[in-house]
């Protein structure tokens, strides 16, 4: 059992934090979410919180707006009760892909998450799998930025009979960096995808760029959300000669027509991660699969709590 400290779900994705609850051996806390009639938040954070360690787990999904307003206002409720510390465990950063000024008169608006969140009292931020790395320098107060990759290799060497002559490939010329990182893991060559937007959710052309014949490629990304980019990456891959296309992504947002381009798609399998929940999606397509790493956010809440590196959970899979 642990001491001093409070574990809280905003509504967002509750099964997850029962499943971090569940591995560090405490309840969740009390709270009561609602809203007004013109859709405003209320939170009630029913327990004391008097000088203990507080985590909020809220990740950024459905109606990411108002699961944003819950978390600071959950944030603020807990610090002006007194709270010892108030983290907040976000494990899909929201408007993480809005993180430069790519274009004139354009928002950074991860920045002016992260200002949102200091101001409402937050202390210290977990997340997984950020869309660009350098959004922890947008914040004055410590970043744990986790990664799914130890689970991803767990997955793909428990779970693809051929991994050993496998390729593994980024949909685009970003992920670059989490791609080599994998293949250099696990002894395998890769190859990246160029390609470009018209606009956004929206690619004009792709160039593969490595051999993908006779193998079976894996396709690795932080998020799909409309699942435009992997579905045609998919296409490319098979029409290069691959003998089967595997996609691998951590935040499976999976938004509009994600669900039907999937069923559609030349995948064997669409891992995703539970950092957004999954149910729905795996009822509607057959072919995603959900990797869950609940346990890899209860070992930092854990080792946080207690004052502990977390940077073993950069390379291992807690057991």
């Amino acid at each position: 059992m642990m001491s001093n400290i409070k574990v809280f779900a905003g509504t967002s994705h509750a099964e997850l934090t029962h499943k971090i609850c569940g591995r560090l051996g405490i309840e969740p806390g009390k709270v009561t979410t609602r809203k007004f009639s013109n859709g405003e938040c209320q939170v009630e954070i029913g327990e004391s919180v008097r000088g203990e360690d507080v985590f909020i787990v809220q990740s950024g999904c459905y109606e990411v707006n108002d699961m944003l307003m819950e978390l600071l206002i959950m944030i603020n409720a807990c610090k002006t009760a007194s709270a010892g510390r108030v983290t907040a465990v976000i494990p899909c950063f929201p408007y993480a892909r809005q993180d430069k000024k790519d274009k004139s008169r354009a928002p950074i608006s991860a920045k002016l998450v992260a200002n949102m969140l200091s101001v409402a009292g937050t202390d210290h931020i977990i997340t997984m799998d950020l869309h660009a790395s350098q959004i922890q320098g947008f914040f004055d107060i410590p970043v744990d930025n986790l990664y799914a990759e130890p689970a991803v290799l767990l997955w793909i060497r428990e779970n693809i009979p051929e991994w050993r002559d496998c390729c593994i490939v980024s949909p685009d010329a970003g992920g670059a960096k989490r791609v080599t990182a994998i293949a250099d893991r696990l002894n395998v060559d890769f190859a990246l995808i160029h390609k470009e937007r018209k606009k956004a959710n929206e690619v004009a052309s792709m160039v593969l760029v490595g051999d993908v014949r006779d193998r079976v490629a894996i396709l690795v990304d932080d998020m799909a959300d409309t699942c435009g980019t992997v579905c045609h990456a998919a296409e490319k891959l098979m029409e290069a000669g691959a003998k089967k296309v595997y996609a691998i992504c951590t935040h499976g947002i999976l938004s509009g027509p994600a669900i039907q381009r999937i069923n559609n798609s030349a995948f064997e399998a669409m891992v995703v991660t539970n950092t957004i929940p999954q149910h729905d999606n795996m009822k509607n397509a057959p072919k995603i699969k959900c990797l869950d790493i609940s346990m890899i956010l209860a070992e930092s809440i854990r080792r946080t709590h207690n004052g502990e590196s977390v940077s073993f959970l950069f390379s291992h899979v807690p057991l």
